[in-house]
């Protein structure tokens, strides 16, 4: 059976800051994503070859948003628009489905589901840095690594003023004549806060697939993305922080309130917003696994072949400030989804931000855009926070991809082609920043 997803433990093997060890075991629920090849009759295999013969199909729920609520006596859950499976399989029927990978290449792969986390500021997110202070200054020390030298830097070029804050001005997005008009975008995270007053008159079309969890964001990092990739033009109060203001909102909920989630649910809000015909997928979400995960190389293409254009953060397992580069983690090192990298107001990269390994195909950093103390919506009654993450460097390229593929029609890999060839070139190596930053149309 496909239980609801229990609640996600703390992190193992973590170095003293909460993140995790280079080649640590990423953590895992039990259950497996299990991809077929084009055609294949994926029902009649899981119950001839394993015995699972009790599938949920997405398409027997309205939009294909799936209600993991409603799953729980199931053996599968079946993802019609990209060809994939979440499976909760006994050490045989498991055996059975690695021999059946082995076999005629109907299924293409079988691999554990892994458990996912919000990518940005630790002050909130427990296991993961502070892109804005050190978190060692946040539990009480007196001693701050590397403040001293932080403090001698010279006046950053860009900073937020009383029109636009520094991303969109870095961006170019405050002279852009577009607004991401007629365009989808839906972000994948820990949902959205119904009720903020910024989004009011929005089309906002909201879904969690965290069993036993509103959409409602009782977390924030789902709302501070949305603010950025597809915030008002003209907030209630303070600058403008939203890119793509004229977009459609999808707000999908595949991280719980404490942040975390599995790729069954994150399976399920890309197969829900292709279902929507969403331009591009927004993710600001991880796992700290060096090697491309079998599912989202199939996701993202399939993804791409359907006209959708997935972004997601590139990682904050860096620490560049005493020469630690980190990974590129999964999903974003996928060859076929879009892995955003994270610059500071000298538009240097932020010192989290994750570096591309140069021997894993798709794990590297395609793109940057501003990443660090960044400012946007946040739950009622706060309305407004600054966090730092390539959580937060990702759903500006979410809305700065919404308004080129307002001006120009382009979708899927045309969309891409277009961010790339587009962004401006930086000083940065192109490990980190991939074509350079991302700039709006003008």
């Amino acid at each position: 059976m496909v239980p609801s997803i229990p609640p996600i433990p703390e992190l193992p093997d973590t170095d003293p800051m909460g993140l995790p060890l280079f080649g640590a075991p990423a953590p895992t629920t039990g259950r497996f994503i299990v991809v077929f090849a084009d055609g294949a009759d994926a029902r009649a295999m899981l119950a001839t070859t394993a015995g699972l013969g009790n599938v949920a199909d997405s398409r027997d729920f309205a939009a294909q948003a799936v209600d993991f609520g409603r799953t729980s006596g199931s053996d599968a859950v079946w993802f019609d628009n990209l060809g994939v499976a979440v499976v909760s399989a006994e050490p045989s029927q498991l055996g059975a489905l690695r021999t059946a990978e082995a076999g005629d290449g109907a299924i293409v792969s079988v691999s554990p589901e892994l458990i996912h986390h919000v990518l940005a500021d630790p002050g909130y997110v427990q296991g993961y840095r502070d892109g804005v202070n050190d978190l060692a200054g946040r539990l009480g020390a007196t001693d701050h690594p590397g403040d001293e030298a932080a403090a001698a830097l010279p006046k950053p070029p860009f900073a937020d003023n009383a029109q636009f804050t520094w991303g969109l001005q870095a961006t170019g997005v405050a002279t852009s004549p577009q607004s991401g008009a007629g365009i989808k975008v839906a972000v994948l995270d820990t949902g959205f806060d119904v009720g903020h007053p910024d989004f009011a008159g929005r089309t906002v079309t909201t879904q969690s697939f965290v069993a036993g969890e509103t959409v409602q964001d009782g977390h924030g990092h789902g709302t501070h993305c949305i603010g950025t990739s597809c915030g008002s033009k003209s907030p209630g109060t303070g600058p403008r922080y939203g890119v793509a203001h004229g977009a459609e909102i999808f707000a999908g909920k595949v991280l719980g309130d404490n942040g975390s989630g599995s790729d069954g649910g994150i399976i399920a809000g890309i197969n829900w917003a292709i279902e929507n015909q969403c331009h591009i997928v927004s993710m600001s979400l991880g796992a700290d696994v060096a090697s491309v995960h079998p599912p989202y190389t199939v996701v993202g293409k399939r993804a791409l072949d359907a006209g959708t254009l997935i972004v997601a953060a590139a990682g904050n397992n860096a620490d560049r400030r005493v020469g630690n580069f980190g990974f590129v983690g999964t999903p974003a090192n996928s060859p076929f989804i879009m892995a955003v990298g994270a610059l500071e107001q000298k538009l240097e990269m932020a010192f989290f931000s994750a570096r591309t390994l140069p021997d894993v195909r798709g794990g590297q950093v395609d793109i940057a855009a501003p990443g660090y103390q960044v400012y946007s919506s946040w739950p009622m009654p706060t309305r407004y926070k600054t966090i730092s993450g390539t959580s937060m460097a990702t759903p500006h390229v979410a809305g700065i991809a919404a308004l080129w593929a307002e001006v120009t029609g382009y979708r899927g890999r045309d969309l891409w082609a277009t961010l790339a060839q587009d962004s401006q070139r930086l000083l940065q190596p192109s490990v980190d920043v991939g074509g350079g930053l991302a700039l709006a149309p003008q």
